[in-house]
C-alpha cells in the first residue's frame, strides 16, 4: 500500500512531490521549510523558523493519524551550524525519549533561502 498524505495545515509542495507518502507501516515526510501555511510567508529568525518547521511536520503527522512519538528518523538541514544549539533545544521540546535517529548537516543553500529544513520518517500505528 502506498498513498499520499496531504493537509492544508502545512505548506503545499513547491515542486512535483507529495507532502508525505505512507508506504505500509511507515510515513515518509518530505522536507519541510518554515513557511507558515496560514500566510504563505517564511518565518523570520532561526527560533521561529525551527518552530514553524516542527509545526508543519506535526500537522502532516496528525493528518496521517500519528505523532512525533512514532518518529524513527529525522534529517535536519541547516544553512549554518552556528544555529545547531538553538535548533537542538527547540527540537528537544517536541520529542521525548527514546529519541529518533537523526542526522544534522550544514548545507550551502535551502529553498527560499531559509535557515532550516527537516524531513522525517515515522512509524504509523
Amino acid at each position: 500500500m502506498r498513498k499520499a498524505i496531504q493537509t492544508e495545515k502545512a505548506p503545499a509542495a513547491i515542486g512535483p512531490y507529495s507532502q508525505a507518502i505512507q508506504a505500509g507501516d511507515f510515513l515518509y515526510i518530505s522536507g519541510q521549510i518554515p513557511i507558515n501555511p496560514a500566510t504563505g510567508n517564511v518565518e523570520e529568525g532561526i527560533e521561529n523558523q525551527t518552530k514553524q518547521v516542527l509545526s508543519n511536520l506535526e500537522a502532516i503527522l496528525t493528518k496521517a493519524e500519528t505523532t512525533f512519538e512514532h518518529a524513527v528518523k529525522f534529517t535536519i538541514y541547516l544553512s549554518s551550524m552556528e544555529d545547531f544549539k538553538v535548533v537542538n533545544e527547540i527540537y528537544g521540546k517536541y520529542l521525548q525519549e527514546p529519541y529518533p535517529a537523526r542526522a544534522t548537516v550544514e548545507v550551502s543553500r535551502l529553498p527560499k533561502d531559509v535557515l532550516i529544513e527537516m524531513d522525517l520518517v515515522a512509524y504509523v500505528k
